[in-house]
């Protein structure tokens, strides 16, 4: 017998939390310490849905799904969205896969009984491959409430049995600017799990990315307050849980690039980026970007690791593997209602405007043809 419980991000689940994550799916956004940094900061307004097996003794907790309820402007519809804060990479919920197929029905009705849940719930980078997205997608069909497949990609990714180019002209470009860089100084990637090292790594990469085009363009996480003090809780919380850590490219002790690093489960997850400008022509981000994959698979516990990129990203030329993820909008419940309507319309529109945006600097960024010389005349 399964039940949901709905609770806030504060709740005391940690010791349940640890045996549901050692069995199932992993999605390092969905740690409760994540949420408690949303909490905390007042980031997100987060709803944390709890499958529990009730049959067991104790009863045991199955599945996790942190929902943000959030509204875009004044007077617009509520809407659920499964990703549970801006910077979360997967909208998944964390499922025990023995259950996959009772869970999602049960968190799906939760919704739909819970009077102070909206009922239209996007969903954003929701991984296809695992088994509660064929769950859903049987849901679905069974209960004939609206839906709308907005987009479907795939991102890198990698394990440690496959999906990293071994050869090639990626392989042979990296080798050079690895030695290039090397002429330069001393050159060493860190990664210091310790809460102290890694909030102090993080500072670097806060520096390092504010001084680069996002801080420019004014998308730099320092750029906006209420951001930069949930991603620094963020950090905080994960790293004294030991699941997050800042590696370092160095040339002679001093960082020039950056990446963010997530754990969860046996996954890590490659968050953030950023590298020193006046080291661009070594390509430290993906330098540092092969290092740290060597390192992460050397570690027995690393099994694969998640871009959290797009396949357009530069980690598309790291990796050859790749992970299917969904975006979808769902009326929860049958029929559909206007607030779905709005929001599909909402989503439709956004998502053709970034295919002009792509289109046009797509456009701009090719080279120019080149003039056809005049034919000669016969004489």
């Amino acid at each position: 017998m399964i039940s949901v419980t709905t609770c806030s991000p504060n709740s005391d689940i940690a010791a349940a939390w640890t045996d549901l994550a050692a069995r199932a799916s992993s999605n390092a956004f969905m740690h409760p310490a994540a949420l408690r940094a949303a909490e905390a900061t007042g980031f997100a307004d987060i709803r944390v849905l709890l499958a529990w097996d009730d049959a067991a003794t104790p009863r045991r907790l199955i599945g996790l799904w942190a929902l943000r309820i959030r509204r875009i402007a004044p007077f617009w519809p509520l809407v659920l969205d499964a990703r549970p804060y801006n910077y979360a990479f997967l909208s998944t919920p964390v499922v025990d896969p023995a259950y996959a197929a009772a869970v999602m029905p049960a968190f799906l009705a939760a919704i739909q009984n819970d009077p102070d849940l909206p009922k239209v719930l996007h969903l954003h980078s929701f991984e296809q491959e695992v088994p509660c997205y064929a769950s859903l997608a049987r849901e679905l069909a069974a209960t004939g409430g609206a839906h709308r497949m907005l987009m479907e990609s795939q991102r890198p990714f990698a394990t440690r049995e496959d999906g990293i180019k071994k050869s090639g002209s990626t392989r042979k470009k990296l080798r050079q600017d690895w030695n290039r860089l090397s002429a330069t100084g001393s050159v060493d990637v860190v990664n210091d799990r310790t809460p102290a090292a890694v909030m102090q790594a993080f500072e670097t990469f806060l520096a390092l990315e504010q001084a680069s085009w996002k801080g420019a363009r004014g998308t730099a996480l320092l750029c906006d307050a209420a951001d930069a003090a949930f991603v620094r809780q963020l950090m905080h919380n994960l790293s004294t849980e030991g699941h997050a850590s800042v590696a370092l490219l160095r040339v002679d002790g001093q960082p020039i690039a950056a990446q963010v690093l997530m754990y969860g489960g046996d996954a890590a997850y490659t968050w953030k980026t950023a590298f020193d400008t006046a080291y661009a022509r070594y390509s430290p981000g993906m330098l540092l970007v092969d290092k740290i994959t060597e390192q992460l698979f050397a570690d027995p516990a690393i099994g694969a690791i998640d871009s959290c990129s797009s396949e357009d990203g530069f980690m598309a030329k790291l990796w050859t593997g790749r992970r299917q993820v969904v975006e979808m909008l769902i009326h929860v419940g049958p029929g559909s209602s206007a607030a779905f309507a709005l929001e599909q319309a909402r989503l439709l529109g956004y998502h053709e405007a970034r295919r002009l945006r792509n289109q046009w600097r797509a456009r701009r960024a090719a080279p120019a043809p080149q003039a056809k010389a005049p034919l000669a005349r016969a004489s």
